[in-house]
């Protein structure tokens, strides 16, 4: 008789089990192999390292017959790792850095983006007839000058084989090349303005759709002094800051990424700009969060207790109705509701004769934003009362009602502490997303409405959309400070979670 050791220990070299093996470890090396192509072509060789190591750990785990609970661990450690510990570090990583508008590469890129941005045609310049083209869906420039033909594209200049020139001599087919009609280049436009080619002492540019130019540089760099010069002046390079700068404190616009130790963070805690504002868009925070917490699981546990009632008809009917909303896409939904707010056009006012500027006066935009979340909010703690209801034993109701509880005392005494085991870590959770519901305000009132002095922080901003505002606003994109605040926003986050869960456990005691 075959025992269930001897069973258990012959699963993995049966037939099932080496295809499960099989299966498992071919998708680890496909997986590998889809990673480390674009690691190669960038040379970045830490990435390769690790994928590499992780490839080996995921084959030897699975090829070793031991090691079970690893198999089922492997995964998730790794899902965590990617999704959770790697974007949480990035971010801290990004956070001491620079790093915006003018300051994503490398100083070898900005001083090449100063040359090239800096060309300006001169008199007896070449020229070249021009065709737009397209490969692997980046615009390239198909060049003729005195019967050579060229490539040009942000990386250089190239010569080009075997292209075909019409009778105007201008490039008409090339291998590998899609060329443009003029329609099509006319809508990319601004494209193949932006497109610079870079060339020994300037770049070629575009003029109109049909002809370039090779233009020279007023601006050059001089390694010698570590400077960038020009008819305006010298700009000299100023490692702390990542930029060139003059002596009269002019800057160039293009600069390079370095590190900045924590002077984001620092920023965010005392620049005027940033925390004048903090405490009431911190303090409106916590009102909203909490506000669509209780609204969303007051009605939907309300209207959850109103179906469960023996005596209700239809219940599967309204129960339909009622999740509708949460199986709406709210992108979409919250767009619908900012323009059923309008003061002219909108439903609202127009179905009750109504003449109220909803999104335009502070209190009115709250009430606004707190009534589309509890629309799109309550339908799923609806749906978690409901199921909880259905789970508590009818006869703990029936022994309260015998030792004379009323309907009142058995729900406090006895219903809400059960639903309480379900609903508070969900409650936890909801308040932690909705504390960071940048689609919820964005979409609707975009963290308005503002005061005519301040454009800078609304009546409805939460500190998701103040911070959005302060780095991505007219200044352009900060993303290291950005991340700073994503920092601080976190932490607040993250506390207030930690509260919440410790708080859950009092209503674990009831069950058990």
């Amino acid at each position: 008789m075959t025992t269930g050791r001897s069973r258990a220990g012959a699963w993995p070299g049966s037939a099932g089990g080496i295809a499960a093996r099989v299966l498992v470890l071919g998708l680890i090396v496909a997986v590998a192999l889809w990673a480390v192509a674009p690691l190669l072509a960038a040379d970045n060789w830490i990435g390769v390292a690790i994928v590499a190591v992780v490839t080996a750990a995921g084959i030897f785990v699975y090829l070793t017959p031991r090691r079970l609970p690893v198999k089922y661990l492997l995964p998730t450690t790794l899902l965590v790792l990617a999704f959770q510990v790697f974007p949480v570090v990035h971010t801290m990583s990004l956070a001491l850095t620079n790093i915006g508008d003018g300051h994503l590469g490398t100083k070898q890129d900005a001083i090449a983006a100063i040359e090239s941005s800096s060309v300006k045609r001169q008199p007896g310049s070449a020229e070249f007839r021009l065709t737009v083209a397209e490969k692997d869906g980046d615009l390239v420039f198909l060049l003729a000058s005195a019967g050579r033909a060229y490539t040009g594209t942000a990386g250089g200049l190239r010569p080009l084989e075997g292209a075909t020139l019409g009778a105007g001599g201008r490039i008409t087919a090339a291998g590998g090349y899609t060329v443009l009609t003029a329609a099509q280049a006319s809508a990319r436009s601004s494209e193949i303005t932006e497109l610079i080619v870079p060339v020994e002492g300037g770049a070629i540019r575009s003029q109109g759709l049909s002809r370039a130019y090779r233009g020279t540089a007023t601006l050059a760099y001089d390694e010698g002094c570590d400077c960038v010069s020009g008819q305006d002046g010298i700009w000299r390079a100023d490692e702390e800051q990542g930029r060139f700068v003059s002596d009269d404190g002019r800057a160039l616009a293009q600069g390079w990424k370095v590190g900045v130790g924590l002077a984001n963070l620092t920023a965010a805690l005392t620049n005027p700009k940033i925390n004048a504002h903090f405490l009431g868009v911190f303090g409106w925070n916590l009102v909203y969060a909490t506000s669509v917490v209780v609204l969303t699981a007051g009605l939907g546990v309300a209207v959850a207790l109103v179906l469960h009632h023996p005596r209700m008809r239809a219940v599967r009917a309204y129960r339909t109705l009622i999740v509708l909303p949460y199986a709406m896409p709210a992108f979409a939904m919250l767009l619908v509701w900012r323009d059923m707010f309008n003061t002219d056009f909108g439903l609202i006012n127009r179905m009750f004769g109504l003449d109220v500027d909803w999104l335009g006066a502070p209190l009115t935009a709250r009430l606004s934003v707190l009534l589309v979340q509890l629309w799109l909010g309550f339908p799923y703690m609806f749906l978690i009362a409901t199921g909880a209801l259905q789970t508590i034993p009818p006869e703990y109701l029936e022994a309260a009602q015998v030792d004379g509880a009323t309907a009142w005392q058995r729900f406090g005494k006895v219903t809400l502490p059960l639903l309480m085991l379900a609903l508070a870590p969900l409650l936890v959770s909801s308040f932690a997303f909705n504390f960071n519901n940048f689609n919820g305000i964005f979409l609707v009132t975009a963290g308005g409405p503002f005061p005519a002095d301040n454009p800078t922080v609304g009546a409805t901003d939460l500190l998701i959309t103040y911070t959005f505002r302060l780095a991505f606003g007219q200044q352009g994109a900060q993303y290291g400070l950005a991340s700073a605040m994503s920092i601080y926003v976190y932490l607040i986050v993250a506390v207030l979670s930690i509260i919440g869960f410790r708080r859950t456990r009092a209503f674990q005691e009831v069950g058990r």
